[in-house]
């Protein structure tokens, strides 16, 4: 085979056309933050600070998880189409293999898109999704987190005084709390120092004390089983998210790339 000839074959010649990819990427990652954006916003106009009002929490997940989904279908056909209406047009190669380079083009705008998100944009997606998460606790003037509300249950007494339980004390013990959780277990000399901190700040008998530090304990562990569920729950709705993304950004490309070919030249 002379030079010629592998020429016009194009074997000196890339099967990807970066110009396209890039658009196309450009303009999924855009799409998303914009769409991102906008569901931040209904979930937000969702939720209300006040009990028995707005939507509930496995709606709003719900919702949560579907938009995701429907961001990644939207966004990724895009750039997709993007990268296959606009990459270069090839002469004289099989047409399956026109097919597997659009499917390509538009997979690796995806994968670009994908990238330029994790690098350079997340900080605006998290600044957003967290202004909207914010939002609600501001509305209602107050701000506490569980493990704050566990470690604040212990030292209830009937008959509380001002000093009884400071700041200091109350860290103190939920440092020990976190510690045990972390550790599936509380060690039996905490067990003991806890009993003892709530027998003498709460006037409970040591009996008393042991049931509510092991409640509290209890209730502390199924918080954190129920946040790592939830976290698991999230990255598995994530990966068929943008599993959906790629197959249809590859679609979409092998579409775009078809409709490209199909151009007539006047």
């Amino acid at each position: 085979m002379t030079p010629s000839s592998r020429i016009g074959n194009q074997a000196y010649t890339s099967g990807v056309s970066w110009g396209a990819v890039t658009a196309g990427a450009f303009a999924t990652a855009a799409l998303s933050l914009t769409l991102l954006a906008l569901g931040a916003g209904f979930g937000l106009s969702s939720v209300s600070p006040w009990s028995n009002a707005g939507s509930s929490a496995s709606a709003v997940g719900t919702g949560a998880i579907v938009w995701l989904i429907v961001m990644e279908i939207l966004s990724a056909s895009l750039g997709g189409y993007l990268a296959g209406r606009l990459r270069t047009k090839w002469a004289g190669i099989h047409t399956d293999e026109v097919y597997f380079r659009d499917t390509a083009h538009g997979f690796l705008a995806w994968a670009v898109a994908l990238v330029i998100t994790a690098a350079f944009l997340a900080s605006a997606a998290a600044a957003m999704v967290g202004a909207a998460g914010r939002a609600a606790p501001e509305a209602g003037h107050s701000e506490w987190s569980a493990d704050q509300y566990l470690v604040d249950s212990m030292f209830r007494s009937d008959a509380p005084r001002p000093d009884a339980a400071d700041a200091a004390l109350r860290g103190e013990a939920g440092r020990i709390l976190a510690n045990a959780v972390r550790r599936s277990q509380m060690a039996a000399a905490d067990q003991t120092y806890l009993n003892g901190l709530v027998a003498a700040h709460t006037g409970l008998t040591s009996a008393d004390a042991d049931k509510r530090v092991s409640s509290v304990f209890t209730d502390a562990q199924q918080l954190a089983d129920t946040a790592r569920r939830a976290i698991a729950h999230s990255l598995l709705w994530t990966f068929v998210a943008l599993l959906t993304g790629a197959f249809c950004a590859s679609v979409a490309a092998t579409l775009g790339g078809r409709q490209r070919d199909h151009v007539v030249t006047i």
